[in-house]
């Protein structure tokens, strides 16, 4: 059975392809309706098994992380590239890299996945490491209310096999339950640069006094980080752009030990130094001879976390604002983010941009041009003055910026 789901799929792949299409969801979607046990066929013979990353931010690029610390250790790594994050686009990623007679030669695989389909991919595979992030408030239309979301995280912990790396300073996810659990965490120095869902964290907060973390993030200079593990300090320069992104390395660090103990922890945080935010999240891109950063923000605390590690009098600011599906109907989120910390947008974009421009002059805000059309203001935007630019982006309209700035601009 499974080498005809295998030649259904590319098949089908092949097929959308040829009319247009990525070809990333349709062949996922026969082959699980087809054959149930086809993840689990394919996955189970992994020396080093299957982990899961989840939680409401920060998949993505820490998925990207573990996969690159993993590979420079020399695993072979699978990974769901294309960011379909439903058990369909495991599939159809599975189908990318499997061979028509089944060949499949990869050592592990790290996957990201959507909290709700966690759970759906317990049901047709074996987990043996998750990595979970951290539960805020993100496209309610969807989940609804974050503490449903805490007991699909929870309800993915218990079908773990082996090991459960948790973020100590998320208390909705800190008091999972698993078989094995792990911690990462912050320094004190570090607490109050990370808002949680409803405030900043405060020093009345910490909780290292009752629970250990395997990997602590210390601190962050410019982009200089330190990370300890045991009392074990170590450095290095990161390429990774904000705060957050420096932070969900400490949960990466912290799940590629438990599955190499025996790599040296300065060895793992050096190898940290070189690896690059996925796509849409801290991108650089020249643009009329300015350089601008892409940065996708999707709710109250990724905004605020973003608005924290990257707020500079010396760039210029473009903000730009869908209500896609993907992004979420409901845009009232944004009266939960703190805009004090910028003086002056120069212009506000994409289909709520008179909503976002409500909402930053409300905090005093100076607000430029109002411009519905992404490539209008994108134009206008980086034909105007002399500073870098900085774009915080919802995601319907960070992926229409990048299809435009790749036809225009320098990586």
């Amino acid at each position: 059975m499974k080498a005809l789901s295998i030649l259904l799929g590319k098949s089908v792949k092949k097929i959308a392809q040829l009319k247009g299409s990525n070809g990333s969801a349709l062949p996922g979607l026969l082959v699980e309706k087809t054959d149930r046990d086809f993840v689990r066929k394919v996955l189970k013979n992994l020396p080093y098994g299957v982990v899961v990353v989840s939680g409401t931010n920060g998949k993505t690029t820490t998925t990207k992380i573990i996969t690159e610390l993993l590979e420079k250790q020399g695993l072979k790594v699978f990974t769901n590239k294309t960011g379909s994050n439903f058990v369909r686009g495991v599939i159809s990623a599975i189908l990318d890299s499997i061979s028509f007679t089944g060949k499949f030669d990869y050592d592990i695989a790290v996957l990201e996945l959507d909290e709700a389909y966690s759970v759906k991919f317990c049901e047709v595979a074996d987990v043996d490491y998750a990595l979970l992030l951290n539960v805020q408030r993100d496209q309610l239309d969807r989940f609804g209310e974050i503490d449903y979301t805490a007991e699909l995280l929870q309800k993915l912990a218990s079908h773990v096999k082996k090991t459960v790396v948790l973020n100590r300073e998320d208390p909705r996810v800190s008091k999972i339950e698993a078989k094995n659990k792990s911690f990462f965490g912050l320094s004190e120095k570090m607490m109050s640069f990370f808002p949680s869902d409803d405030c900043l964290l405060s020093k009345e907060d910490f909780r290292v006094s009752t629970t250990k973390a395997k990997v602590i993030f210390e601190s962050l200079e410019g982009r200089e980080a330190e990370y300890s593990m045991d009392g074990q300090k170590c450095s290095c320069h990161l390429t990774l752009k904000g705060n957050y992104n420096a932070y969900n390395a400490a949960g990466a660090l912290a799940l590629c030990l438990e599955i190499l103990p025996d790599v040296p922890f300065e060895k793992l945080v050096g190898d940290l130094a070189n690896i690059k935010s996925a796509f849409g999240r801290g991108e650089d891109f020249v643009i009329n001879g300015k350089n601008v950063e892409l940065l996708l923000v999707k709710n109250p605390s990724a905004f605020q976390l973003s608005l924290t590690s990257f707020a500079d009098d010396d760039y210029d600011y473009m903000i730009c604002i869908n209500d896609n599906d993907a992004d979420g109907r409901d845009v009232s989120w944004l009266w939960n983010v703190d805009f004090d910390c910028l003086r002056e947008v120069k212009y506000v974009s994409g289909i709520r941009a008179a909503d976002m421009a409500l909402r930053l002059k409300y905090d005093g805000v100076k607000v430029g041009v109002i411009e519905e059309n992404l490539e209008k203001a994108l134009n206008g935007f980086t034909s105007e003055g002399d500073k870098p630019k900085r774009i915080f982006s919802t995601y319907t309209s960070m992926l229409e910026l990048r299809k435009i700035i790749l036809g225009k601009s320098l990586i």
